[in-house]
């Protein structure tokens, strides 16, 4: 069947585009509401069921977007066709109701009618139709209008911002030093403790105030860092390369949202269990049994657990063996840690080692924020010892054990594999260090402070009770 004339007359007026595919499965006001569910630090999973679409959908938005929320303004201007004006006009339109009859009962003017009727009509099929789905279609491609990107046009500063963020690292005589060998790039994040490529790695920060400096009289080589974000991120921009994300220092395939940025794997502590929430007695060191804790690394991911009592000095070492099927199985992604140090073995040596010891000495621990110590709320149940979480970045509120750890060092150097060591042999070397005299103690060694304070405690009690 070949084409009306009423389909050429609009494939005329309209020009010829490509076919409208399937209609988009949400508008301006869903889009807008899931960028927002992204900013407020959703996943776009969630926030694309949140909308009413599929997840997949919300992915593929996403990546599209390099997680770059587009400006979307929540409604359209007054001025434009609403997508509920346009579902009338295709009912009216059914009921044979005129031009003039449209746009008295929608408050329009009739040529805005016979406009929206010849140039959003659907002329894919044999007689022309007005349907508002399509319509929409053709509003929102017409809409967008995409403005050329400035690294587009303009070769000589993409060169300039790809030789800054890709250029070789060269010797100081000018050789090229060519640095590891490194896969195809993916199309994902930078791997995990793998090498990467050696370039010159530029920030687009750096790349857009060096501009400035070095072309202090050309206007044409101005361009913001957040442009260079952009041609990185979004996909369809053509301006820089997708795989030169690489180079960003992060290594990022796509932007973090800020609020999912700010979402850090410290979301195990609450304000009810920071330092400042730790009683005073635990302060001043007067009554023992508050404790300090933290791992020491070494290669390998192994790792030992060390507990050291605030007011003795009284050192307890943790053994965190290796599980079964560590070096043989692949490592799973939110599996169990093969490696020793996971949350739920750290807790069970905590709870197994704090249980040996009397109830008066099982008051605190002031722990640092790492996950390790995730399953807190389980160690205070099984334990009855109250957990308490340091500050960032604030290692003096734990000094104790700073200084113990460093002392550890002795015996466990840094870059050694530390799983080789037995529950007997760290007994041994915890042994050691509360048999040595103390200045902090008037040179007596922890063990012996720690037995005053028992019997002091025991004294106490057979007082109380008498």
């Amino acid at each position: 069947m070949g084409v009306g004339k009423r389909q050429r007359a609009v494939r005329l007026y309209r020009g010829q585009i490509p076919s409208p595919g399937r209609p988009t499965v949400a508008w301006r006001q869903d889009r807008v509401r899931f960028w927002r569910a992204i900013a407020r630090g959703s996943s776009s999973e969630d926030a694309a069921v949140g909308i009413g679409v599929s997840q997949a959908v919300g992915t593929r938005w996403f990546r599209q977007a390099g997680g770059v929320g587009p400006c979307l303004a929540p409604a359209v201007s007054g001025r434009y066709l609403s997508f509920a004006e346009r579902e009338e006009i295709a009912l009216l339109r059914a009921r044979q109701a005129g031009v003039r009859e449209i746009a008295r009962i929608l408050g329009r003017s009739p040529s805005t009618i016979s406009r929206e009727l010849r140039r959003n009509a659907s002329s894919r099929s044999y007689s022309v139709e007005y349907r508002a789905s399509v319509a929409q279609w053709h509003a929102e491609r017409r809409a967008r209008r995409p403005k050329a990107a400035k690294l587009t046009v303009n070769d000589r500063l993409r060169a300039y911002v790809q030789e800054r963020l890709s250029g070789a690292v060269r010797t100081p005589g000018g050789l090229i030093a060519a640095g590891p060998w490194v896969p195809e790039w993916k199309g994902r994040n930078k791997p995990r403790r793998q090498d990467r490529s050696w370039v010159s790695g530029w920030s687009p920060e750096q790349i857009s105030h060096r501009l400035k400096v070095d072309f202090p009289e050309d206007g044409s080589m101005r361009i913001s860092h957040e442009a260079i974000y952009q041609a990185l991120f979004i996909q369809g921009r053509g301006a820089l390369k997708r795989e030169l994300v690489a180079c960003l220092r992060t290594g990022r395939a796509l932007r973090v949202p800020r609020a999912r940025s700010r979402q850090r794997a410290s979301g195990h502590v609450t304000p009810e269990v920071m330092i400042s929430q730790r009683p005073a007695e635990a302060e001043d060191r007067a009554i023992p049994g508050h404790w300090e804790g933290d791992l020491i690394i070494g290669t390998g991911r192994s790792a030992i657990g060390t507990l050291v009592d605030r007011t003795t000095r009284f050192t307890l070492l943790l053994h965190l063996p290796r599980m079964d099927g560590y070096g043989t199985e692949p490592r799973v992604k939110n599996g169990p840690a093969l490696a020793g140090r996971g949350a739920q073995a750290v807790k069970d040596a905590i709870a197994t080692t704090i249980t040996t010891l009397p109830e008066e000495l099982r008051r605190s621990l002031t722990w640092d924020r790492g996950k390790e110590l995730a399953q807190h709320a389980r160690l205070r149940i099984d334990t009855g010892l109250q957990v308490y979480f340091a500050d960032p970045h604030s290692p003096w509120q734990r000094g104790t054990n700073e200084n113990t750890n460093g002392l550890l060092r002795q015996y466990f150097p840094k870059g050694t594999d530390l799983s080789r060591w037995d529950e007997e042999e760290l007994a041994a070397v915890a042994h050691a260090l509360n048999t040595r005299p103390r200045k902090t103690l008037g040179w007596k060694t922890p063990a012996e402070a720690l037995n005053e304070q028992l019997l002091s405690i025991q004294q106490t009690g057979v007082a109380t009770t008498g």
